[in-house]
């Protein structure tokens, strides 16, 4: 493979992205204020500039909160734009790799969502990251969707990162114990949505058009919000001095935020699994890889 387009580098995925891709050819990974991604017309300008043969669009508009104010930006980063790279990729026989989430549910069905689930969006990022699937659909060009859950890291920002310095400066913490979903390592979600590339290299637009739609692929097995603070302290407290002694449950109608949230929204990623060959790390092993020091 030649060339190599990573779109959203900074990001918990990109990052982890990057270091894959750039075993497979030559990747050029922007982010903004490289490129606006706000700006759908200069994206695509850009990309004509670089002719990829790939595209791994990583770059979203993540703030489910903010979202329900800046609706506009919202859907340029998160509908607009990935619509043009469908069309772009579509008139130039290129692969799109895409990403969305589990917030195009509502959390209302209590089991596993599979990908013939009718999604039901119930706040503004579910709606512009499930408009930019249907986008990406109707453009008709050769593309995998991967929806996926609870995206994690060490990164600023992150559910890991807030409970361990919530942990750090609060003796009591109260976790909502009543959203449930697939904690995802970063790491563990770039791997595997490019091993498939990987494994099809001389053959790569013809596995796109066998198996072109939308996978779901997360971290193996579910658990409450709740559940995973307990384990990601239980799993620092020895390397870290923590202030925290109690860790409560709690529920969301205690937290009121702008964006509803969906209570049950874990993922049934068994199509990933069958269509791919591959298994899916738990997300308790996830993590524990993730928050293990570098010489153990």
């Amino acid at each position: 493979m030649n060339n190599i387009l990573l779109l959203g580098k900074n990001g918990q995925l990109g990052y982890e992205a990057y270091r894959v891709l750039m075993c497979l050819g030559k990747v050029v990974a922007v982010d903004y204020p490289e490129i606006d991604f706000t700006k759908p017309k200069d994206v695509i300008k850009f990309v004509d500039d670089q002719k990829p043969d790939l595209i791994f669009n990583a770059a979203a508009y993540t703030d489910v909160d903010r979202a329900e104010k800046e609706i506009g930006k919202a859907k340029l980063i998160n509908t607009d734009t990935p619509g043009e790279l469908g069309r772009y990729c579509r008139r130039f026989s290129i692969p799109l790799i895409h990403f969305s989430t589990d917030y195009v549910f509502d959390g209302n069905k209590n089991a596993l969502y599979s990908e013939n689930d009718r999604p039901n969006p119930q706040n503004i990022y579910g709606k512009t990251k499930l408009d930019g699937e249907l986008e990406i659909i109707d453009s008709d060009c050769n593309y995998f969707i991967f929806r996926t859950s609870w995206v994690y890291s060490m990164g600023e920002g992150g559910f890991v990162k807030k409970v361990i310095d919530w942990a750090q400066k609060n003796e009591e913490l109260r976790i909502v114990d009543d959203q449930i979903g697939n904690p995802t390592w970063s790491r563990n979600l770039a791997i595997l949505s490019i091993v498939p590339i990987i494994r099809n290299l001389e053959r790569l637009l013809t596995i796109f058009e066998q198996k072109k739609g939308i996978f779901h692929l997360a971290g193996g097995g579910y658990t409450s919000r709740f559940e995973w603070a307990k384990i990601i302290i239980n799993n620092i407290k020895n390397e870290i001095p923590l202030k925290v002694q109690n860790i409560l449950p709690a529920k969301t109608k205690d937290f009121p935020t702008p964006a509803t949230r969906p209570l049950f929204s874990a993922l049934d990623c068994s199509k990933f699994v069958n269509e791919f060959n591959l298994q899916i790390p738990t997300w308790e092993i996830a993590m524990k890889l993730m928050l293990e020091k570098p010489n153990k």
